[in-house]
């Protein structure tokens, strides 16, 4: 259901259950929590998620069993991808519905080809989705979008997306991996810092102070002083 590959420091997630359309169900969450964890233990230093085929994610799979083990999977996976200190792009192949918005906007960055779309079409099958979800979508998107996808439950086509900020590019997974591989180039304290305070709340204020120190004392930012004084790139090494 989950293919896994790496593409030097960029591990690459690719969604397999195209004849659902990459709907989530209760294994599909487990393997992509599980997955990123793996991939960032093991030195991936970006993480980019997309599905095969013609869609990104079309949801929660309707004709899967849900209840407090379902939720528990999904949302432990969505906020596990806000959590882990490297970044995660969304590379957006197609549809994103539901659960696949919710999974596009856990990951730190989107990019869609001219056929992504978002939408969370809940007051259409009576569910629910959490504070999170809703209140990340009116950060992302802007309140006047979110409040159309969540309470007239409309598309945003890939366009409106982008203008409105939940895309941040357009492109092809391609297009995605290349930017992973810039970006994979960065500081890693650096970014799990950034990353640490972007998505973190006032209970990660410890953390966050901790992780600040950490940076400034980081061999990175000698290495980051060697570099100008040789005029050459950096190499850093997360350390």
């Amino acid at each position: 259901m989950l293919d896994v590959r790496r593409d030097g420091s960029v591990a690459i997630l690719e969604l397999q259950r195209e004849e659902r359309r990459n709907a989530l169900n209760l294994p599909l969450c487990r393997e992509i929590h599980a997955a990123v964890q793996s991939e960032v233990e093991a030195g991936a230093r970006v993480v980019v998620v997309t599905g095969r085929g013609t869609a990104f994610c079309s949801g929660a799979d309707l004709g899967g069993v849900y209840g407090d083990e379902f939720l528990e999977a999904l949302y432990g996976m969505l906020h596990h991808l806000t959590r882990v200190p490297v970044p995660v792009i969304a590379a957006v192949n197609g549809p994103a519905i539901g659960a696949g918005t919710q999974l596009a906007m856990a990951c730190d960055l989107r990019v869609g080809d001219e056929t992504a779309r978002f939408g969370v079409p809940t007051a259409k099958n009576g569910m629910a989705v959490d504070a999170w979800t809703i209140r990340t979508l009116g950060k992302l998107a802007g309140m006047g979008p979110a409040r159309r996808l969540m309470l007239a439950a409309e598309l945003l086509e890939r366009d409106e997306a982008l203008a409105c900020g939940l895309l941040d590019r357009t492109g092809t997974l391609e297009d995605a991996i290349a930017w992973a591989h810039e970006i994979a180039e960065l500081a890693p304290l650096t970014l799990a810092h950034n990353k640490l305070v972007l998505n973190g709340s006032r209970e990660d204020d410890a953390a966050i102070e901790a992780s600040f120190r950490a940076v400034w004392a980081s061999e990175d930012v000698r290495e980051a002083a060697a570099a100008r004084a040789d005029k050459r790139a950096p190499v850093f090494k997360g350390r």
